[in-house]
């Protein structure tokens, strides 16, 4: 089968027409309107279109990814996608070289983002030994949303699970359009959708697990990018908040976010302010969640290595201001 071989099938498919289980309910991302359902085609289209009836607008499968962003959006984060490259680029990011986005995260044969790839991997490695702690046998549907190029969908891909990805970043480098070079080891790739958080293309309740992959802190409103994640999400499931910085107090995480500002105007001549995120968590956010949602937020603290343990004395001891941690969001989604 083609790299992004899917196609949309009736809404109502025969179970010889696809595997019930391994279908996706797709919907429009302006009105909601039930569109399809995204199953595995022994053939591919280069370019594959279907019309909401509710809206008018255009679902469209371009070079194996699902445009899910209106126009209006799509201008809406157009200088936001366009100077996020820049920086990605300028931090070293991606590769030409396949083995670099087969090892991830496990390590970065760029060496350009070795200690964040090493978080990342402690991450990752307890999500899948603690958290993901369903029998093998059993494939979980989950949602990774700020997918970038796609690591985190391979990984589980390669365990058996049923991943979707979701980003803003089409390129080859750095964004969805670099998750061919997985096709090294698995013998399809997982469907792959432009979207926005705060507007996923999914009908309700279709997932086991939805993870925000160091992308939960771009937010522009943590409240809506949540309930957006628990529509999707089935009753008893889990959403999962990974490597978003996390700060004691808001006045410590606002001067990060100025400092960095400041360095991306000095080097790159721009802020890269064109969202309202927040890009950091605090204690306040996360317990306005749990009044809002009725959910009950379980914290883990992976070791991320003496480095990092280190940062919150140094700082104190350099009288710099408090260093960003890294922790682990659960929550359970409830139960009616």
């Amino acid at each position: 089968m083609s790299a992004s071989a899917y196609r949309l099938a009736p809404q109502t498919p025969t179970r010889r027409e696809c595997d019930v289980e391994a279908a996706l309910t797709v919907c429009c991302p302006a009105c909601h309107e039930a569109l399809g359902i995204l199953t595995p085609a022994p053939a591919f289209s280069p370019r594959h279109v279907l019309a909401c009836s509710g809206c008018g607008f255009h679902l469209s499968s371009e070079e194996g990814i699902w445009r899910a962003l209106p126009r209006e959006r799509l201008n809406y984060y157009e200088r936001f996608v366009r100077e996020y490259e820049s920086v990605r680029a300028f931090e070293g990011r991606g590769s030409a070289a396949s083995d670099f986005y087969l090892q991830l995260p496990f390590a970065d044969t760029t060496g350009h983002n070795t200690w964040q790839w090493k978080v990342r991997a402690r991450s990752y490695q307890h999500l899948v030994q603690d958290i993901l702690v369903e029998p093998r046998s059993v494939a979980q549907r989950i949602l990774d949303v700020g997918a970038g190029n796609g690591w985190l969908s391979h990984r589980l891909a390669l365990l058996g699970h049923q991943p979707v990805a979701v980003d803003l970043l089409l390129n080859r480098q750095d964004g969805l359009g670099a998750a061919s070079h997985y096709l090294v080891d698995l013998p399809e790739l997982f469907p792959r959708f432009q979207a926005e958080m705060d507007h996923l293309p999914f009908a309700d309740s279709q997932f086991d697990c939805a993870i925000f992959n160091a992308s939960f802190h771009f937010s522009e409103d943590y409240l809506a990018t949540f309930g957006e994640a628990l529509r999707c999400v089935r009753s008893g499931g889990l959403i999962v908040i990974l490597d978003s910085p996390w700060y004691s107090e808001p006045q410590s995480g606002l001067q990060m976010v100025l400092e960095r500002r400041r360095a991306f105007q000095q080097q790159l001549g721009f802020p890269s302010d064109a969202l309202t995120s927040r890009n950091f968590l605090t204690d306040d956010d996360l317990r306005a969640l749990e009044e809002t949602y009725s959910i009950r937020w379980r914290i883990r603290h992976p070791w991320y290595g003496l480095r990092m343990a280190a940062r919150p004395w140094l700082a104190e001891l350099k009288r710099q201001r408090e260093p960003a941690r890294f922790r682990i969001y659960i929550a359970e989604t409830p139960v009616p």
